[in-house]
């Protein structure tokens, strides 16, 4: 087979790999219809991942076809067409069938494509570690580009402003307009949220987020803006979505007394000097963490078929994934309006 591997900083190679196997009789085999690439990805392409290693390949959000299954398998047949959330566990903890993958009690939480540990899903044939709870059949009336987005991006969003304990009502701000900041707009104002206001300093983004009903601010003037604009009481929601130490920054000077800031953006600093003692005189609520996606996504589906929720539109490119070397550098210069890409087989 084929797959996209890493080898180094701006160096992702569309090269042969070693065919996957069923390594475990609770594994599946799916060849890729369609995958995609993350801001996080975007961090292994510029040298600030998550290991040392290199030659593995890359990626954690597709959709595809099973090919192959192990025979303790009971739930998948060959022919399925399934959804691959990005984050794995045990599959048998309290927590796992919970669908919080990544409070796996048996410490086996895990993302495709980080290391050779788990190879990535940016490739002709991938294989699913416990498949009746990591490959989950698209549901009808979902389309293929819908369950993609649902895989990482979408679940992600979702899940941020939950997190930022969104109220109908509510006056929210999300801080970084990448396709997950642009699906946190949106999910901001499914759960009743009366102002969402878009701060990024990239002009097409606050665009798009404009176009989704959203008040749009550059991050030289959005933290008077907002001052301006709520009386000086600042906002009782916040989503970081962006992942730089700024707009962490930011997030914290536009929440208001009591209100709650949520981290969604891929961090990696190992260090922050956070205001504690101004949060702690503040009352403010504080919430990080990886998103599980699984336990989003009986929600998210019906958001979807509903037509509340639309992330597919986030798809601005389309390419084959022998092209996916030129897909990363497309992303990581942000050239041409490009947000999402679906990398196909």
């Amino acid at each position: 087979m084929k797959a996209l591997r890493y080898f180094g900083p701006k160096d992702v190679r569309y090269e042969p790999m070693s065919d996957p196997t069923l390594e475990t009789d609770d594994d599946a085999l799916v060849k890729m219809e369609a995958c995609s690439i993350c801001g996080s990805d975007l961090h292994i392409y510029d040298g600030h991942g998550f290991s040392d290693d290199v030659g593995f390949c890359v990626g954690h959000e597709a959709v595809g076809e099973i090919v192959d299954i192990g025979r303790s398998v009971r739930r998948l047949r060959r022919g399925d067409k399934v959804m691959i959330p990005a984050a794995v566990g045990c599959g048998a903890c309290r927590q796992c069938l919970l669908g919080a993958m990544m409070r796996c009690e048996a410490k086996a939480s895990a993302y495709y494509g980080l290391s050779s540990k788990l190879q990535g899903l940016q490739s002709d044939i991938f294989r699913v570690p416990v498949a009746d709870m990591h490959a989950i059949k698209v549901p009808e009336g979902v389309t293929s580009d819908q369950a993609l987005m649902l895989t990482d991006a979408m679940a992600t969003a979702w899940y941020g402003v939950k997190n930022a304990d969104v109220l109908a009502g509510h006056q929210v701000a999300v801080v970084g307009l990448g396709p997950i900041g642009l699906m946190a707009v949106d999910s901001a104002f499914v759960r009743g949220a009366s102002i969402v206001y878009a701060v990024d300093p990239v002009a097409e983004r606050r665009a798009c987020a404009a176009r989704a009903g959203a008040i749009p601010l550059h991050p030289d003037v959005a933290i008077e803006a907002i001052r301006e604009q709520s009386g000086g009481h600042k906002l009782p929601s916040v989503v970081e979505a962006a992942g730089n130490q700024a707009a962490l920054d930011m997030a914290l000077r536009l929440v208001s007394r009591g209100g709650t800031v949520s981290v969604i953006g891929a961090h990696q600093a190992k260090r922050y000097a956070f205001p504690l003692e101004r949060a702690f005189a503040a009352g403010l609520t504080f919430r990080l963490g990886t998103c599980s996606m699984h336990d989003q996504l009986t929600e998210l589906f019906a958001l979807v078929r509903a037509g509340r929720l639309k992330p597919e539109r986030y798809i601005t490119h389309r390419m084959p994934l022998q092209h996916g070397a030129e897909a990363y550098r497309l992303l990581a210069q942000r050239e041409n309006g490009v947000l999402k890409i679906a990398l196909t087989a």
